[in-house]
């Protein structure tokens, strides 16, 4: 593993995503089934062991890359089916979850204390309602006003964000057309003047079949890779995965098929954009051969969104990375079989005199004089 020469620091970028924030283990003594963090004081001591000791004097730079706070799994809010998407709700929902993980968000606002710490939100597909300024507004308010201008928020359409020449972030939710909602179109207003979230129709899917199944089997969403999880379902919980995928086949062809059908377009047209809806998940190391062969100025693409940690560096010396997750997951793939969370983030040193950066994914283990292992 790579050890910090800390004397030729001269800036580390962290990069984290998918924490999945939600309303707490348990609600007015009832088991909450889906919240998926269960971390609270390992992340509270990475935020510490990255802005005190080694690291007090240091530039460090917090990158959250989307799905930071999971809107779409918070329970027992007053607000039902499109309800559930006004603003009014979104904000409630978020105070929920930031009531649930105070010694997360005071952790948060510690850590930019001094002036060379920042922390920069890239908003994802499970806090996509975050694009509200009163949501924008409750997060800033947790911080003292000689702060805030070390909170960032990025909400542009396209969620890049470049924190070094050459290194590109992205959560990922951009590729997928089930995810994918404009950052401006998607608020709208009613006749009373209430603004609404129109949420792309993934997120529908996960409040409406996900959450519902979960309840069942807290694992549902957390089984990779999706169809070795399936064919396993069918042959060891027949019923369950039978009904789970009749539901979500129902799901998609009233929500998406008949939609397309009812605008008008040909047969062909909607088996064609509906395979393209249901790519879920689908192999964004391909998408960086576009990427690099379209952009010769990144060197380096970090993205979220699977939850699946992943560490390339080619023979042409570019990088690509996934940050994984810090939920549990589920792996029933030869190469990573096993439960639990890996509590990955990617770390890029930015070293005097040196021409690169060196990037690397670690895994988070706790305290201890060196408390990471570099991810394999």
């Amino acid at each position: 593993m790579r050890f910090l020469k800390k004397n030729k620091l001269e800036k580390l970028i962290l990069v984290i995503s998918d924490i999945h924030l939600g309303a707490g283990a348990y609600i007015k003594g009832q088991r909450n089934f889906l919240e998926d963090f269960h971390y609270d004081r390992e992340l509270v001591d990475f935020l510490t062991y990255y802005s005190t000791g080694n690291f007090e004097k240091t530039k460090v730079e917090l990158i959250i890359n989307g799905d930071l706070f999971d809107l779409l799994a918070v329970p027992f809010v007053e607000f039902f089916d499109d309800e559930f998407w006004s603003e009014e709700a979104a904000l409630a929902k978020l105070k929920m979850i930031t009531d649930a993980h105070p010694e997360v968000m005071n952790a948060f606002v510690k850590f930019i204390e001094r002036e060379d710490k920042k922390i920069t939100f890239i908003i994802g597909n499970h806090d996509g309602e975050i694009v509200f300024p009163s949501l924008q507004e409750h997060l800033m308010d947790f911080f003292p006003e000689d702060r805030k201008e070390r909170f960032d928020i990025v909400v542009e359409q396209d969620g890049e964000y470049v924190p070094h020449p050459g290194i590109l972030l992205k959560h990922g939710h951009e590729y997928e057309v089930a995810h994918r909602f404009d950052t401006v179109e998607s608020i709208v207003k009613d006749e009373q003047g209430r603004k609404f979230f129109i949420p792309p129709w993934g997120s529908y899917y996960v409040t409406r079949v996900i959450n519902k199944f979960k309840e069942e089997r807290g694992h549902i969403n957390a089984v990779r890779p999706i169809k070795q999880a399936m064919i396993n379902g069918l042959i060891y919980d027949t019923f369950f995965t039978f009904r789970f995928l009749l539901a979500t086949s129902f799901y998609f062809i009233m929500v998406r098929f008949i939609h397309f059908f009812l605008q008008g377009n040909s047969f062909a047209d909607m088996v064609r954009y509906s395979l393209k809806e249901l790519e879920l998940f689908k192999d964004y190391e391909e998408l960086t051969k576009d990427i690099f062969s379209h952009r010769s100025d990144v060197f380096c693409l970090i993205v979220g969104h699977t939850h699946e940690p992943i560490f390339r560096n080619y023979v042409n010396g570019n990088i690509f990375i996934n940050t994984g997750t810090w939920t549990n997951m589920h792996h029933m793939d030869w190469s990573r079989s096993g439960t639990g969370s890996e509590l990955t983030y990617a770390q890029v040193s930015i070293e005097d005199g040196e021409e690169k950066p060196v990037i690397s994914l670690n895994s988070w283990v706790g305290k201890n004089d060196e408390p990471f292992v570099e991810f394999p």
